[in-house]
């Protein structure tokens, strides 16, 4: 420690002709000795902090500029959680007027900022006060330390909102368009710590922080791009932001798809997530296409990175909500490598989004139908549908369910052999995966002009379509009583006679639907006699009417099914 060795032995500062006490020249004297072999000595307790203490208190100010500059060097060294009688004396050398202190004190601040403990304890003992007094001043190597150490205080949870609301925004924001990089650096990653609460980030809105992050955007240095990117992609989770930026930022988009050809990989990766946060409005759904953003997205999902490729789907999947980008997303490339990432078992997330997008496609229009089906997406999620983790079959159920909505593509989904998906993933206990499951062989048996894979697949696989039909009419849900019935309501619609007697001839099915009559009958007595008699409030009384007209479309149902078998 040359520096602080030689500032104790010598000086010709003004300062120095100040008298030294003698229990100064004591502490002086100690603190060499106990410089020269640190490794031995504990300067957090007893004679070695004592030493530095009467140092900082002392009118001489090299003796004070010695003692901020052991702190630095100590802390740099050795870093744990540390007690008050430590942090005090540092705090008193950060109220300091004088740079050679304040630059020592901040560091040695920022050093013992590392630990959580002391984190808490720093901005306890009133250290955000000083450290935000430091940042305004004009001495940059003070700025950058004092802002460095803010930004390692707000990696911690619970000074989040303490800095947030201290007064720290404002000056952070105005030294991140600072002219020195290490200060912007800083001053951007600390901005970044502040955006993991919706709280928070109001606060840095409210500080006008995003303009100064969005022009940063086209920084040379990845590190500040990284960290723009990052805390935009985190502000940008929220709706209310959202539509501030759509209002003040109209180049975020173009620069943010301009990133996701960052030479960085992270960069690149923030940008994306960023997008995919934007996407989750109708507006920025269009901007990003509009912007030019699909050629990228196209490269990204076929990447060799996970996160890169997580990122992108992930986006891709939002932006895919849009009807009008529908077709432009299929005209781009993506089906294929969509069908890719249904093999991408490593990470369910990607697969539900990849399939959640190959949904959305689905049923478009007529030209992207043919291209869904000849991609091989349905025999891929056929393939996949009884061999995935739960989120992925809910979302392979739902696409299934929407594929089969479309009377051109039902003979298609049973030639490729569909029920032999559909009927086990009745049997989930995943309710959303069996009713969707259930709901699309429902559409399956409804107008369609050949029942053969229909009449296959009556009693197999696992029961076959009379099964799933007879264990939904005995579930005592309603929706998925509503799905069996319409089913048999529409195959004895069919004009098929071997289809009706499969129906008629099914004493289980029929005696279900009989229990059902009985039952919605009741029902609808009973709310009757309820409704007479006693008095609801106004929730009371919604529940009871959507229960009742519930009950009504039920027993209508067996109504018509009955008329069938009379």
């Amino acid at each position: 420690m040359g520096g602080c060795c030689s500032c104790l032995r010598d000086s010709s500062d003004e300062a120095s002709v100040l008298p030294i006490a003698d229990n100064e020249r004591e502490a002086v004297t100690l603190l060499l000795g106990y410089l020269e072999d640190k490794d031995r000595f504990d300067f957090y307790s007893g004679k070695p902090l004592k030493a530095l203490t009467t140092l900082v208190y002392s009118d001489n100010l090299n003796l004070q500029r010695s003692a901020a500059l052991a702190f630095a060097e100590i802390t740099e060294k050795y870093v744990r959680p540390v007690s008050r009688d430590v942090l005090e004396p540092i705090l008193i050398l950060l109220q300091s007027q004088d740079p050679q202190i304040q630059v020592a004190a901040c560091a040695a601040l920022g050093n013992l900022a590392v630990n959580n403990e002391n984190k808490l304890l720093i901005v306890e003992m009133g250290g955000l006060e000083p450290l935000i007094n430091q940042m305004m001043g004009n001495n940059v190597e003070v700025q950058c330390n004092a802002v460095g150490c803010i930004t390692n205080l707000a990696t911690q949870d619970d000074n989040k909102h303490k800095i947030a609301t201290s007064g720290a925004l404002v000056p952070l924001t105005r030294l991140a368009k600072s002219q020195h990089i290490r200060v912007q650096r800083n001053a951007t990653g600390a901005l970044l710590n502040m955006t993991h609460s919706e709280e928070n980030r109001r606060e840095l809105v409210n500080a006008g922080s995003v303009p100064v992050l969005v022009s940063l955007l086209s920084s040379a240095d990845p590190d500040v791009q990284y960290y723009c990117t990052t805390a935009l992609s985190n502000i940008a989770v929220d709706e209310s932001n959202r539509k501030k930026l759509a209002q003040t930022e109209p180049r975020l988009v173009s620069k943010l798809v301009a990133l996701m050809d960052s030479p960085s990989s992270r960069v690149k990766c923030q940008a994306t997530l960023a997008l995919r946060n934007l996407a989750s409005d109708t507006s920025y759904q269009l901007e990003i296409v509009r912007a030019g953003g699909l050629p990228h997205l196209v490269k990204l999902i076929q990447s060799d990175s996970m996160p890169l490729v997580l990122a992108s789907v992930a986006c891709i999947r939002n932006i895919s909500i849009h009807p009008l980008n529908e077709g432009l997303i299929v005209d781009a490339g993506f089906l294929k490598p969509l069908v890719r990432l249904l093999d991408f078992k490593e990470s369910e997330e990607i697969q539900c989004h990849a399939v959640s997008t190959l949904r959305n496609l689905a049923a478009s229009s007529e030209r992207n139908r043919k291209e869904f089906f000849e991609s091989g997406a349905v025999e891929k999620c056929k393939e996949l549908a009884l061999d995935s983790p739960v989120s992925v079959q809910s979302e392979i159920s739902a696409c299934f369910a929407i594929l089969a909505l479309a009377d051109i593509s039902k003979l298609d989904l049973l030639d490729a052999n569909i029920l032999d998906a559909l009927v086990p993933m009745t049997y989930s206990n995943n309710q959303e995966v069996s009713g969707n499951a259930a709901a699309a062989l429902a559409n399956l048996c409804s107008r369609i002009n050949n029942y053969t894979r229909i009449i296959e697949a009556w009693g197999i696989p696992n029961g076959g379509i009379r099964g799933f039909l007879a264990r939904f009419l005995h579930s005592d849900y309603a929706t998925f009583e509503h799905i069996a019935l319409w089913t048999i309501l529409q195959l004895l619609e069919s004009h098929n006679d071997k289809v009706a007697e499969l129906v008629k001839n099914d004493k289980e099915i029929i005696n279900g639907v009989k229990r059902m009559a009985d039952i919605t009958f009741e029902r609808l007595q009973r709310s009757g006699s309820d409704g007479k008699n006693n008095d609801h409030d106004l929730a009371d009384s919604k529940s009871s009417e959507a229960a009742e007209d519930a009950s009504v479309e039920l027993y209508n149902i067996t109504q018509q099914i009955l008329q069938f078998l009379n």
